[in-house]
């Protein structure tokens, strides 16, 4: 029986979400998280063990899976373009952290791991609908370290009897997310702001955006099951960024004109995902709308004060 879950990288946006989440399913939750750029002020400290450490630590690492039937591996440097910049770095964080994860895991017993993956970065420039049955062609140094993630979920399942499963999320979005570098997020700061967003290519390249109190619940879910293997996570359509700037417009009533560039190298064009095993698996049902994701986050992002908004240094495990 699962009841004590450790989220590693818990104190960013998806871990404070998943945090609370699980804590009102009366599931006990330890964090860990370097603080590179979460924080555990945005935690409920009453109700959730935290735990300052990094996976690049082993003693940390013992520190935290102490006691736990469970982990949701979220730490991660997630930076497309910046895994193409510094490599090394991503690799350290990723590949590595991860390692030291599992090997931890097996060590102490612990007999689950959900992990986050990526849809589009792990499968390269394919035709969308992506799915679990694509043979994966990273673009990008990020997508390749995740790769390398649901490799080693793999190998530790066959050798060591490790039940876990890699949950490959599309673009997250919404409340407490404004350290995030995200495309909704990005654009959300420029235009409080009074600054144009930028916009990477001609508007028409596509992405799937799923609201993250959807993903939360399809995380908890998932983890309190004994699925396995690779699971795509999004809405189940493309929306084009043209597309999401028009209902931007729509919740936020303002304008908002933005600035065209050339395209990015590295980074997919198209992608959104089938969710058709998710459902059949674990019951996967994402119920909220776009519009609607996208006031309920641009209401929060006008609710913040300064001092609470403002976005934290490093460059380390991104806390999700």
């Amino acid at each position: 029986m699962i009841s004590r879950i450790l989220i590693t990288g818990g104190a960013g946006f998806i871990g404070r979400h998943l945090a609370s989440h699980l804590t009102d399913h009366e599931l006990s939750v330890t964090v860990l998280d370097n603080e590179s750029l979460g924080d555990r002020r945005h935690l409920d400290l009453d109700r959730v063990r935290f735990v300052a450490g990094d996976l690049r630590s082993p003693s940390d690492l013992r520190q935290a899976l102490d006691g736990q039937d469970a982990v949701v591996h979220l730490a991660a440097d997630t930076r497309v373009m910046d895994s193409i910049e510094d490599p090394t770095h991503n690799f350290d964080n990723n590949v590595v952290g991860t390692f030291n994860l599992l090997n931890a895991c097996r060590e102490l017993g612990v007999g689950r791991v959900v992990a986050a993956s990526t849809g589009g970065a792990i499968l390269g420039e394919v035709d969308p609908p992506v799915h679990e049955e694509m043979a994966p062609m990273p673009t990008s140094p990020y997508g390749a370290s995740k790769l390398m993630l649901e490799g080693y979920l793999s190998a530790y399942a066959s050798s060591y009897g490790l039940s876990s499963c890699a949950l490959r999320f599309s673009n997250i979005y919404g409340p407490r997310s404004f350290h995030k570098g995200s495309v909704v997020a990005a654009f959300f700061k420029q235009v409080l702001a009074g600054e144009r967003p930028t916009v990477y290519g001609d508007g028409s390249q596509t992405r799937d955006y799923l609201y993250v109190g959807d993903l939360v619940e399809a995380i908890r879910v998932a983890m309190l099951s004994d699925v396995t293997g690779p699971y795509q996570l999004g809405s189940g359509h493309g929306t084009t960024l043209n597309e999401l700037l028009a209902t931007m417009r729509t919740v936020t009533g303002l304008p908002i004109e933005v600035d065209y560039v050339d395209f990015r190298d590295g980074e997919v064009r198209d992608t959104w995902c089938q969710v058709d095993k998710a459902r059949a698996g674990f019951g996967y049902d994402p119920s909220t709308p776009l519009e609607e994701g996208l006031r309920a986050t641009w209401e929060w992002f006008r609710s913040q004060s300064p001092e609470e908004t403002s976005a934290s240094a490093g460059r380390g495990q991104e806390s999700r």
